[in-house]
C-alpha cells in the first residue's frame, strides 16, 4: 500500500536542506506518495535554498497558500485520503499558532482540523532547546541564533497535544512515516 503524506512546509531556513534531503530519502526507500503544502514564506525559502525543483521532483503535487483553506487540503486530511500530516521544518511563528490554536494559514489551519481526526500529525520545531544553534545560509555561510525561552515553551506545549507526535530531527521523519502506514478510508 502506498503511503500518502501531505508535507507541510513553513518558511524556517534553518533545517530545511536537511529536511528536504530526508523527505527525499524517504522518496526513494518508502512506497510513499507526497503532497507537498507550502506556506507563502515556505515557497520564499524554498526558492531562496534553491531546493524548490528538488521539492517538486519527489511530490506528486505541490501546493502553495493562498489563504487558511486554499488549496483546499485540510477536507482531504479530515475524510482519511492522507495516512499522515508532517510539517517540518516548522518555523517559530507556525509552532506559536498551533500550540494556542491559531489556525490562520494553510497549514496552521490544516493542523487544527486534522487535529480533530485520527490522522497523525508529525512535527519538526525547528527551536527545541536553550541555548543557540548553527544554521546555514542559502550561500552556505554559517549563521548563529540564539533560541528563545518562549519559542522553547510552545514546542513542548505541542508536546501535549492529542494526536501530535513532535520530532527533533529531520532524520526521524522516515521512522514517523513508517509508523503511519494504516487503512485509509474505503479500504480494507
Amino acid at each position: 500500500m502506498t503511503l500518502k503524506v501531505v508535507w507541510g512546509i513553513t518558511g524556517s531556513g534553518d533545517k530545511m536542506p536537511e529536511t528536504v534531503a530526508a523527505m527525499t530519502a524517504v522518496s526513494e526507500r518508502l512506497d510513499v506518495e507526497i503532497t507537498a503544502a507550502l506556506s507563502l514564506a515556505g515557497e520564499k525559502v524554498l526558492r531562496w535554498y534553491k531546493l524548490m525543483e528538488q521539492v517538486e521532483s519527489i511530490s506528486k503535487a505541490v501546493l502553495v497558500e493562498k489563504n487558511a483553506n486554499s488549496p483546499f487540503i485540510v477536507g482531504k486530511l479530515q475524510i482519511g485520503l492522507f495516512d499522515c500530516f508532517v510539517v517540518a521544518p516548522a518555523t517559530a511563528n507556525s509552532v506559536a499558532k498551533i500550540a494556542y490554536g491559531i489556525a490562520d494559514t494553510l497549514i496552521t489551519n490544516a493542523v487544527a482540523q486534522t487535529a480533530k481526526t485520527t490522522v497523525p500529525i508529525f512535527i519538526l520545531p525547528v527551536d527545541l532547546h536553550e541555548g543557540t544553534t548553527v544554521t546555514t545560509r542559502p550561500g552556505g555561510e554559517k549563521l548563529e541564533l540564539r533560541i528563545r525561552a518562549v519559542d522553547i515553551e510552545n514546542a513542548r506545549r505541542l508536546r501535549g497535544m492529542e494526536g501530535v507526535t513532535v520530532l527533533e530531527d529531520p532524520g526521524e521523519i522516515a521512522g514517523a512515516l513508517r509508523a503511519c502506514a494504516r487503512p485509509r478510508a474505503g479500504e480494507p
